[in-house]
């Protein structure tokens, strides 16, 4: 017994943000040769009032109209987002309400970004396997403007809000997930990080001043600090090794694999694992250019393109493989035979 993707949804919100809108607001950006890193040209941004929470019921609801008997069919519910509605309650509990889903129906968040799609996949896999649930709904939506100061050229090119929902299920071995590996870097965890706004340093005037950096990007304590650099140098020298213990583990050849669906944090960054594994560039889908770094969306998102494409096809084998906030990797693999779902 194993667990495969069933159905995947996606919903972005309605604003659309240019390079060229960001110039006119900022006219040192010099957004032609920020792309060319980035490879981001436009993204989403989510309207006064939307949350991750709206983004992501958009996508539920797409997903289980699709489903005959819509109640009946999850057991579970994983909300990962940075960027929920409260505190407390988490955002799982609040969907579970909004979906109107049966009181049997266990749920909860994870505190995850980038890697948290494929951290996602490993719990409802485990929630499958140790009985607990059939079917499991694991959302993924953020809305990291939210945490960007507009003067931050450094992370607000990058990002875009967006929202994916998939459903996960017991299956056949043939088809499902081989095996997931994990791994931590909480040494680094300064290399991407809001300092401000939890119980060590709760929000204040004093959090709420601004600052500039050497390269001019302003923000205060209560937004994000990333340390773009040190982000790259562990995804390339964390994620290969990561990639190449699944193939062993697995006992897979790189020119198995299809399929490469990274977690699009940069052109840059995308280019660099393609170089670094040796890979062809074909084999890696890439949507970043229109909906920027969509965080622990990213990776459904870029999934569900490539197979509404035509691009994965019956018998292809896919990898997937996130990295980023914690610092934190995940990278797993499945055979795509019997079709997913995309709304």
């Amino acid at each position: 017994m194993t667990t495969r993707i069933r159905a995947i949804a996606g919903h972005l919100p309605e604003r659309v943000v240019s390079n060229a809108e960001l110039e006119a607001e900022n006219p040192t950006w010099k957004m032609e040769a920020v792309a060319g890193r980035a490879g981001v040209v436009s993204r989403r941004i989510a309207a006064a009032g939307e949350t991750a929470l709206d983004l992501a019921l958009v996508a539920a609801e797409k997903l289980l109209a699709a489903l005959p008997t819509r109640d009946s069919v999850i057991d579970a519910v994983i909300f990962c987002t940075q960027t929920p509605d409260f505190v407390m309650p988490g955002n799982a509990h609040l969907l579970h309400d909004r979906l109107l889903l049966r009181d049997e129906v266990l749920a909860f968040d994870i505190n995850l970004a980038c890697s948290g799609y494929v951290y996602g996949l490993a719990i409802a896999d485990g929630l499958i396997a140790a009985g607990t649930a059939n079917r499991v709904l694991l959302a993924t939506a953020d809305t990291y403007s939210r945490l960007i100061h507009p003067k931050d050229r450094s992370a607000r090119v990058l990002f875009g809000d967006g929202a994916a929902v998939t459903l996960v299920e017991r299956c056949g071995n043939a088809e499902g997930f081989t095996s997931f590996e994990l791994g931590s870097h909480g040494r680094k965890h300064t290399a991407f990080y809001v300092p401000a706004g939890g119980m060590r340093l709760p929000r204040s005037a004093a959090t709420a001043q601004e600052a500039s950096d050497a390269s001019g990007n302003v923000r205060t304590q209560e937004q994000i600090h990333m340390d773009g650099m040190g982000v790259w140098s562990f995804i390339n020298s964390a994620v290969p090794k990561q990639i190449r213990t699944h193939l062993e583990k697995n006992a897979f050849a790189l020119s198995d694999i299809d399929h490469f669906v990274f977690h699009q944090a940069s052109a840059m960054t995308l280019d660099s694992l393609v170089k670094i594994l040796g890979i062809d560039g074909e084999k890696v889908p890439r949507n970043l250019n229109v909906v920027g770094n969509t965080v622990s969306a990213s990776i459904a998102l870029c999934l569900a393109d490539a197979l509404r494409a035509g691009r994965v096809k019956s018998g292809d084998r896919v990898l997937l493989s996130g990295f980023g906030v914690g610092l934190s990797y995940g990278t797993t693999s499945f055979v795509h035979r019997q079709g997913i779902d995309v709304y």
